[in-house]
């Protein structure tokens, strides 16, 4: 179980990195308020979640003890918002106390105007990993020890991340966006995968694609189709009764990474539901996934051997 992962609970980031100075792109027909709302959850935890988003950010979390390591967090929402604390800051400061550097994205949502439409997740995601890639010496970063952890609708953000890392979706700002914005390695938590009827989870596919997409861009924005062998090795964890977004979507992934060549790992727990990240897993079998995820960075190199 990780341990005490509520002791620093309103530990507030060390630093918050905007992407885009000067203002994000394509947004010249946008007009909206971003802001946060406070949801009510059974853990009277705070559990805030960020909505309409126009500033894209990196909230910083640094190691009192670094190894060199990075975790770029992404965190679910749907597609029609970004959760800020119960998939990014705790988890973030979970994995800081491990030694990790942890950048968590608030990234734009794709159906609100934008130019990049459906793309525009993964320009900030790729953006924010060329980012952490360019402060490297100066957070003591090594920028081939990286890994994404994507959560829930982060997860096809992640996802997307690791098969289309090279997609030219933005042009380049400044120096930073010349460098590789391929994660070095990929966790995948209950991830959103599929844009097909009955396996997709519907709330993500209509915010990132509209009602009634075109045959060609569920293909396109699926990730199980066609992800390339450079994609990073990747693991998948995942609750068989995971009523949202279907283990299918897991499962499907695991075959497609498996089939490209990609190195993967898959772990199913047989019940767990949706959304849990570090809450409620007390004395339960999902109390492993951390130690899942740390592992999975040892052996594809992002965390020190101990």
């Amino acid at each position: 179980m990780p341990e005490g992962f509520l002791v620093d609970a309103g530990r507030a980031p060390d630093l918050e990195i905007e992407l885009w100075p000067g203002g994000a792109p394509g947004g010249e027909s946008v007009s909206l308020n971003e802001h946060v709302v406070d949801r009510d959850n059974p853990f009277g935890l705070v559990d805030r979640a960020a909505h309409d988003v126009t500033r894209p950010t990196l909230s910083v979390f640094r190691p009192a003890k670094p190894d060199g390591s990075a975790i770029l967090i992404i965190p679910g929402g749907g597609y029609r918002w970004v959760v800020i604390d119960k998939e990014g800051f705790e988890g973030a400061r979970w994995f800081s106390r491990q030694g990790a550097t942890v950048y968590v994205l608030k990234h734009r949502l794709p159906h609100q105007g934008w130019a990049a439409g459906p793309d525009t997740p993964l320009q900030d995601a790729q953006r924010a990993m060329r980012i952490i890639r360019a402060r490297a010496a100066s957070d003591g970063v090594d920028p081939a020890r990286i890994m994404a952890i994507g959560f829930s609708a982060g997860g096809h953000v992640a996802g997307s991340l690791a098969t289309r890392f090279d997609a030219e979706v933005y042009a380049p700002r400044d120096a930073a966006d010349a460098l590789s914005a391929r994660p070095d390695a990929v966790t995948l938590m209950y991830p959103v995968v599929s844009m097909k009827a009955g396996v997709a989870h519907t709330g993500s596919r209509e915010n990132l694609l509209g009602p009634t997409p075109a045959a060609a861009m569920v293909d396109k924005y699926s990730l199980e189709t066609a992800p390339p062998a450079a994609t990073p090795p990747t693991l998948l964890i995942h609750a068989a009764d995971d009523a949202s977004v279907p283990v299918d979507n897991a499962l499907l992934m695991f075959a497609a990474l498996r089939k490209a060549g990609v190195t993967t790992s898959l772990h199913i727990f047989d019940s767990g539901g949706h959304g849990f990240g570090l809450r409620g897993i007390d004395n339960d079998p999902r109390s492993a996934w951390p130690d899942l995820v740390m592992e999975w960075g040892r052996r594809t190199g992002v965390f020190r051997k101990d």
